[in-house]
């Protein structure tokens, strides 16, 4: 079998056995991946830099302990979406203070952002951004990371059927908002 069709699951077993090509393989299948999600999460890159390199360590360290009972993408996703939780609770104390934060200015209210008409899909993403982050974290793994229902709660540890009421409200939300903005919800 060559590195291409190498399943993930024999390529975290070779690593659990100190190979690090096999981790290298891994990188490059899934960093991307990891790498937006976190980006998603955390709103920084280089934050989601730091932390999609941290989930390829993690994978070093846990990998003898990787049981097969889920895809490996949704095991690193959830190791992802853990190590982004930290930081944010960590950052929570370092927020920008009100000085700080009027000097910031404000490119989303200027006179040509909002004569311009923005297409569907821009709009779409920042009704998305919008939604509290339980609802914007199932749409984002769903529709921006394809992940099953089932993958979804793996990576966020909930139910399935926690996983599709957040998926129904989100939805819902996402439905009521495009049509507020006058678009009608399916796609032109």
């Amino acid at each position: 079998m060559n590195a291409a069709t190498e399943t993930d699951r024999a390529l975290v077993n070779r690593v659990a056995k100190g190979d690090r090509a096999a981790v290298r393989l891994l990188f490059m299948r899934h960093h991307a991946r990891i790498y937006r999600f976190v980006a998603r999460q955390t709103g920084s890159e280089m934050t989601a830099d730091d932390i999609a390199n941290e989930v390829f360590l993690e994978l070093w360290k846990q990998a003898p302990a990787f049981e097969g009972r889920s895809e490996v993408s949704t095991w690193l996703l959830g190791i992802a979406r853990f190590k982004a939780l930290s930081m944010l609770r960590k950052k929570k104390e370092d927020w920008i203070d009100d000085d700080d934060a009027a000097q910031v200015p404000d490119g989303a209210d200027t006179p040509e952002v909002v004569t311009m008409k923005e297409d569907k899909a821009a709009a779409l993403r920042r009704f998305v951004d919008a939604l509290a982050e339980e609802h914007r974290t199932v749409i984002d793994l769903a529709y921006y990371h394809g992940q099953s229902v089932t993958e979804i709660g793996e990576v966020l540890g909930i139910p399935v059927a926690t996983v599709k009421t957040r998926m129904f409200y989100a939805r819902k939300k996402l439905g009521e908002a495009l049509k507020a903005a006058g678009y009608d919800r399916g796609w032109p």
